[in-house]
């Protein structure tokens, strides 16, 4: 596996070791601490390709540390879900649910950035778009866990949303189930 290569200025070869890495994350490996403060200070550099694999792979990173790492740098990561790059930030924001996978104060940890970041998100170009992008990585986070907590703090977040047409598609990630 081609680690060097996620920080490569070759695109084929960083495409190549991002797509080998991140379908090796996808399970826990034995490298992870190895590489992760490198993953981290990678999240605010220059280029915006390596701030976009760099928050996919420590999403997928943290879904497996049983170290509480991402508490520690949770605020880097989320700081990319704002990135100049919108593009990038998307990538982020897909990607920070997972995150939350690795235990109840992890989850409880990013569970509360994602609802901070929607009510920031109001007012921003693409806010609309970052609350969406939010709400679905809620409903990805809920149902990984099981954890119904998030979905009553997803329907809060949805009802802040002062416009009825978004409102409801965001809340086409969380339909009534009838039973």
């Amino acid at each position: 596996m081609d680690l060097d290569g996620l920080w490569s200025s070759d695109r084929a070869r960083q495409n190549t070791a991002s797509e080998q890495v991140m379908a090796a994350t996808a399970e826990p490996v034995p490298w992870a601490g190895d590489v992760w403060d490198d993953v981290v200070a990678h999240l605010a550099g220059t280029d915006n390709h390596d701030r976009a694999i760099a928050a996919q792979l420590l999403g997928n990173l943290a879904a497996h540390d049983t170290g509480g790492r991402i508490e520690r740098d949770l605020a880097a990561l989320m700081a990319v879900t704002r990135d100049e790059r919108f593009v990038t930030a998307r990538h982020a924001l897909k990607s920070v649910w997972r995150a939350g996978l690795s235990g109840d104060k992890a989850r409880a940890t990013v569970v509360g950035a994602l609802a901070a970041r929607y009510r920031e998100a109001e007012g921003e170009k693409n806010g609309t778009l970052v609350r969406h992008d939010i709400v679905e990585s809620l409903r990805h986070l809920r149902d990984a866990t099981q954890d119904d907590a998030i979905e009553a703090v997803a329907r809060e977040l949805i009802a802040l949303e002062p416009d009825p047409k978004y409102r409801k598609k965001y809340a086409r990630h969380w339909p009534v189930s009838r039973g």
